[in-house]
């Protein structure tokens, strides 16, 4: 074979998967990533914009809105901090079951079922018993509730080899039936709207979100120290890399998964008591708001370690807030903000291709890793 075909039949470029990348590294991509969609998202929501009469003169305007919408002011500032917090919370519930290889897609109904179950004890004893024993019976119940939503499906895993993706999917509309089913009970007049309680309001320190920030970073710090450095989190991660090595260094499988499950829905309980204690004081089909789903992709780009959730859960919170702004400030259609927030966690999720493989052009060969 001539040199001329050898070459013609060399691929202009080829794959080979990282051995290991510096962390710096790593974050360096992700952020070069998120600056990357923000200049697109910005291209493409001008040109959009631009069309209409309340249009951006300039292009930095429409990047001065977005940080506007988290930062524009003092009660913007508290609400991104909140919602962040509960954010958090959710991801921070997932991610023991996602260590596990346990594929807990039913945040959205732990945490809603969290709601209920702290609105119902609310609605029925309320103003009948001291406050501070209604806040604890309303976290007792939440907690108690997101526990059984989540052990159900843990249960049926381990019992009859159940998919968990499956069945905690399908908890998710149980929960908002059962949401919508009480409230037909609780409010007869058909409206479907409970209103806001008068009782069981978390006590203001400060401001009305500081407690709930403080309760949310406190779980973040117990969390890291539980997976990282007891018997349980150890324990979560060897069934996580392999079930059989963990049957054969002696731990119990089906117990691991019935107690994570158990502690993965009573954080969703706690959010859910977060929800409705710290700031709404009612339930709605809608009161866990899509957040369990969204939980998921905080979990999975802080690689399911607690401390780094704390800056992906922001990241969305931002995305979120800025795009609603954008909306807002400029009369464009509602969708808008999805394209946005799609647009940039396009690009934060592409990057991961580039934190685990490496592009070869023609004419460099590396010595290991090659994919040939």
């Amino acid at each position: 074979m001539s040199k001329r075909d050898s070459e013609a039949r060399v691929p202009l470029f080829h794959l080979s998967k990282r051995a290991s990348i510096e962390p710096w590294k790593a974050w360096l991509i992700r952020v070069a990533a998120v600056a990357l969609g923000l200049i697109v998202c910005g291209l493409v929501a001008f040109l959009l914009i631009e069309k209409l009469q309340q249009k951006p003169e300039k292009i930095g305007e429409f990047y001065y809105t977005f940080i506007k919408g988290a930062f524009g002011t003092t009660r913007k500032f508290w609400r991104f901090l909140k919602n962040l917090a509960v954010l958090l919370c959710i991801s921070l519930a997932l991610t023991p079951a996602f260590r596990m290889r346990f594929w807990n897609i039913g945040g959205e109904g732990q945490t809603l079922i969290g709601v209920l179950s702290a609105i119902a004890v609310d609605f029925y004893l309320g103003g009948k018993i001291p406050e501070w024993i209604l806040l604890i019976l309303m976290l007792i119940a939440a907690l108690a509730a997101g526990a059984a939503w989540g052990v159900i499906p843990a249960l049926f895993r381990a019992k009859w080899g159940t998919n968990e993706t499956l069945f905690t999917l399908m908890m998710n509309y149980v929960a908002t039936y059962l949401v919508a089913y009480f409230l037909v009970i609780w409010v007869p007049s058909g409206s479907s709207s409970l209103g806001k309680l008068k009782n069981g309001k978390l006590p203001v320190i400060g401001n009305e979100n500081v407690l709930i920030i403080i309760v949310v970073l406190l779980v973040t710090a117990a969390l890291y120290i539980y997976l990282s450095y007891t018997k349980h989190g150890y324990e979560i991660n060897v069934v996580g890399e392999s079930v059989r090595t963990a049957r054969y260094v002696g731990i119990k499988v089906n117990r691991v998964i019935i107690r994570t499950m158990i502690l993965s829905g009573a954080l969703c309980g706690l959010a859910g008591y977060l929800i409705a204690a710290g700031s709404d004081q009612t339930v709605t089909t809608t009161s866990a708001g899509g957040q369990g789903f969204t939980g998921i992709l905080v979990a999975w780009l802080g690689k399911f370690n607690p401390l780094f959730m704390i800056l992906t859960a922001a990241l969305i919170q931002l995305l979120n807030q800025g795009a609603n702004q954008i909306s807002q400030d400029f009369g464009v259609n509602n969708a808008l903000p999805n394209v946005i927030v799609g647009i940039i966690l396009f690009f934060v999720i592409g990057c991961e291709f580039f934190i685990n493989y490496e592009v070869h052009f023609r004419g460099h060969h590396p010595e290991k890793g090659a994919v040939k």
